[in-house]
């Protein structure tokens, strides 16, 4: 029972680290890219290809991951309530939905 050997890559983005590979979709933050247009994402930390696996230090030398932006999004909604039991009391509440941009992984290159 042997499973196909897929290549996938480790990439960090935006302090966050993501595991992808070609034709996956995924969200990063907001990239000043229009819709179609091509970006070329190279902090790879790790590339897999079956038994063969490159671990950069910190990053592979010469491997980059190609995307297709697809649309630019909204992520959900996160409210922030602070309250001050005083008297006098402080209440706030604010609401935030932080921008995200829509990625399709084309290739992985290294």
């Amino acid at each position: 029972m042997s499973k196909e050997a897929v290549k996938y890559a480790i990439i960090a983005d935006g302090g966050r680290q993501y595991r992808v590979a070609a034709g996956d979709l995924f969200e990063i933050d907001r990239l000043g890219q229009k819709v179609g247009g091509k970006i070329k994402l190279d902090n790879v930390l790790l590339v897999a290809d079956g038994a063969k696996v490159s671990i950069g230090k910190p990053k592979v030398a010469g491997a980059a991951v190609e995307c297709e932006v697809l649309e630019q999004v909204k992520g959900e909604k996160l409210v922030a309530y602070m309250y001050r039991c005083k008297k006098g009391s402080s209440r706030r509440k604010k609401g935030h939905r932080q921008k995200h941009t829509l990625v399709k992984v084309t290739a992985i290159n290294g």
